[in-house]
Parts: structure tokens; sequence; C-alpha cells
């Protein structure tokens, strides 16, 4: 199963189950999650750690 086939399956349930509010909460947190992974080897990182 690739990656794709799993996001295009998630935007099917969310469009059948009428589950919108799901999308913001999914966004937020694949951009913490960005944030984190970009950050790791910069100077930033000790106050973005500090912050979770």
């Amino acid at each position: 199963m690739s990656k794709l086939s799993t996001v295009r399956e998630f935007g099917r349930f969310l469009m059948t189950r009428k589950r919108y509010w799901i999308v913001p909460l999914v966004v937020v947190l694949l951009l913490l999650g960005l944030l984190l992974v970009f950050a790791e080897g910069s100077a930033v990182a000790p106050f973005i750690y500090t912050i979770f």
C-alpha cells in the first residue's frame, strides 16, 4: 500500500462520513511535525523543544 493510496483513502473517508472538522487537526499536526523535522539541525532547535 503506497503513501498516496493512504492519503486518497483518508480523503474518501472524510467525504463519505462528512468529517470535515478533522482536516484542520491533521493539517496542524503535519505542520508541527514538519517544524520539528526541519528545525532539528538548526540553531532554533533548543527554543522549539522548550515549547513541547
